[in-house]
């Protein structure tokens, strides 16, 4: 039984090769830039393992009472799949194929509006579905126009609660070992908030973008510091050799 008055039973079951998806486009042209950001640092910083499995606005699925339903969020983070990826690619089964998500996040769209519904009666509400059927420990809702986000953990009561901030403007997502907060910037021609990943010592986790920068700035930093040491050999009639 879960949390609301109605009973489900809930099993964990393949998709069916033959099952008909979905094929609606994203909400906006940001979704798919803001979960790839999310993923890239992962990758970058090393942490994201070969077992680990990241989803954007991809169905991941459960039967109850015997129907399937698929919610796709638009960022997800599983830490193990225990089957070949192959077996994943359209759509992925909790507990038969690997582990819960640690967390799904939702961002805010001016059509998209059932990022909080609870509705239990079939196909039941996002909300619904993350907190009481997958139990999916962390939930988070962005406005990316804002930069408002809301982060919900599951607590010993086996509901969401909101989170409040950790470590100034962040939030500590203890199954990743991170911190999750926002960023305002420029990214791929698109300038307002982002999210972004920290680590334990408070380190922002980079995109390929910022690290090129970071070489570009080093680069520049030896080629002055040598152009000096040229003019001060100049200075004492010596010669630096090319």
């Amino acid at each position: 039984m879960l949390a609301s008055s109605i009973p489900y039973q809930v099993t964990w079951e393949k998709l069916p090769d033959d099952y008909v998806l979905d094929d609606e486009p994203v909400d906006n042209i940001n979704q798919p830039s803001l979960a790839a950001a999310l993923t890239e640092s992962l990758e970058l910083a090393g942490k994201l393992p070969g077992s680990a499995l990241t989803t954007t606005n991809y169905g991941i699925c459960a039967t109850l009472n015997g129907r399937i339903v698929i919610k796709a969020p638009d960022w997800g983070y599983v830490a193990s799949i225990r089957v070949p990826r192959e077996e994943v690619v359209r759509s992925y089964t909790p507990n038969l194929q690997g582990d819960i998500p640690a967390i799904v996040m939702e961002f805010l769209s001016d059509t998209e509006g059932t990022e909080y519904s609870v509705k239990p009666t079939y196909p039941p509400g996002k909300w619904f579905f993350y907190e009481q059927i997958l139990q999916v420990p962390n939930y988070v809702i962005f406005e990316p126009n804002s930069g408002a986000l809301e982060v919900y953990k599951l607590d010993a009561s086996m509901r969401y609660k909101l989170q409040s901030l950790e470590s100034g403007d962040r939030y500590w997502i203890a199954e990743m070992n991170l911190f999750l907060g926002t960023w305002q910037g420029i990214r791929e021609n698109r300038t307002g908030y982002w999210l972004r990943w920290w680590n334990e010592q408070g380190e922002l986790l980079l995109w390929g973008s910022e690290f090129a920068e970071q070489e570009r700035q080093r680069a520049e930093q030896e080629r002055r510091r040598a152009d000096r040491l040229a003019a001060q050999l100049r200075a004492a009639g010596i010669e630096p050799e090319n």
